[in-house]
């Protein structure tokens, strides 16, 4: 027996393809087409008069390329990007350090921007409206605070969850986007461009099973597409066909409609264990080893999403579909139907 090597540098591997693929201009940029013609609209009335565009902020689900867009942004004003994230920002001096650091006309990206600690975010309302930030020196009666200038900027803001961010908060971006799970289609043709610059030799038939398992994100689709890749060099011939990734998704449990092991776990636990519902999510977690935060915030978009779990008052609760998906039929009087007659008789009680 011979003791496995693994490479020290296979996740740096993996960071290089990644930022490889990501597209550098909106003309590359495919999909979210709505939100790429505002922003081209944006960006080049700035450029035309010569002046910083407004604050942008980008909301969406993880994956989607909000990252990516930040940096598109700055490419297509050829300024510079500075980036940070939310929880990074503990203090306002923190956020004072990088905001008179920037250039005039730099563009400045803060992650998870709904994490900023309080203080920051207030000390950010300023420099957003008015280009200038108030540093206080000094503690109790003797405090004071110094005013300093801040060159004009544009502030690219992205968040997961927008209902999350404050009204004054939201309020002093000029652009608000939200962007949207991908289409199989779109996702199609980002495959095809990620193996283009990848040198992956791939077929229309493997590009669209790929495409169909990537649950709408183009960050899985990527991610799928080079373990796909791995299969067919060490397994195949190189060349990712739809037998191809087939295989290669089965030996990473990647099911026909994207579900993961763990996603399979929930919805087992949920059928085997608690007859479809409905459970508690505390409860549902224990039941798959997991932390609640993971279940609700990693699983269950995508099976809500895919029509296989359903959220009710009473609880979590597996529809038809759900059932089906596992081989197994769903039992009368079960499932998300079942709970309506309850919920419209709550309603009733419950109104005036």
């Amino acid at each position: 027996m011979t003791d496995e090597v693994v490479s020290p540098f296979a996740e740096d591997e993996d960071l290089d393809a990644e930022a490889s693929v990501r597209p550098r201009r909106l003309a590359d940029f495919i999909a979210q087409h709505r939100v790429r013609d505002q922003l081209d609209l944006l960006l080049r009335g700035a450029m035309g008069r010569g002046t910083p565009p407004d604050h942008i902020l980008l909301s969406g689900p993880p994956g989607l390329g909000k990252t990516t867009l930040a940096n598109i942004v700055a490419a297509e004003l050829g300024t510079a990007i500075r980036t940070t994230s939310g929880p990074v920002i503990e203090r306002s001096g923190d956020l004072a350090a990088i905001l008179t650091s920037l250039a005039e006309g730099d563009v400045l990206f803060i992650d998870e921007i709904h994490r900023i600690a309080k203080p920051a975010e207030e000390l950010l309302y300023s420099a957003m409206e008015d280009f200038r930030v108030d540093v206080v020196v000094g503690k109790g009666p003797g405090a004071t605070a110094i005013p300093l200038d801040v060159e004009p900027f544009t502030l690219v803001g992205a968040t997961t969850r927008a209902g999350l961010l404050s009204g004054p908060m939201r309020d002093r971006f000029g652009f608000v986007a939200h962007l949207d799970f991908y289409s199989p289609a779109d996702l199609d043709s980002l495959l095809h461009r990620s193996a283009r610059i990848l040198g992956v030799p791939i077929t229309a038939e493997g590009a669209a099973e790929v495409a169909g398992r990537s649950r709408g994100t183009p960050r899985i689709a990527n991610r799928l597409l080079r373990r796909v890749r791995d299969y067919a060099e060490v397994r195949g011939d190189g060349v990712v066909d739809h037998d191809t990734a087939k295989a290669a998704l089965k030996v990473y449990d990647v099911d026909q409609l994207g579900l993961d092991r763990l996603d399979r776990a929930v919805l087992r636990a949920l059928i085997e264990s608690f007859r479809g519902g409905p459970v508690g999510l505390s409860t549902l977690a224990v039941a798959v080893g997991e932390q609640s935060d993971t279940v609700e915030e990693v699983c269950e978009p995508f099976l809500v999403r895919a029509g296989l779990l359903a959220r009710t008052p009473r609880g979590r609760v597996a529809t038809d579909a759900g059932w089906l998906h596992l081989g197994k039929t769903p039992p009368e009087g079960r499932g998300i139907a079942a709970q309506l007659p309850d919920l419209f008789t709550r309603a009733e009680n419950t109104s005036p």
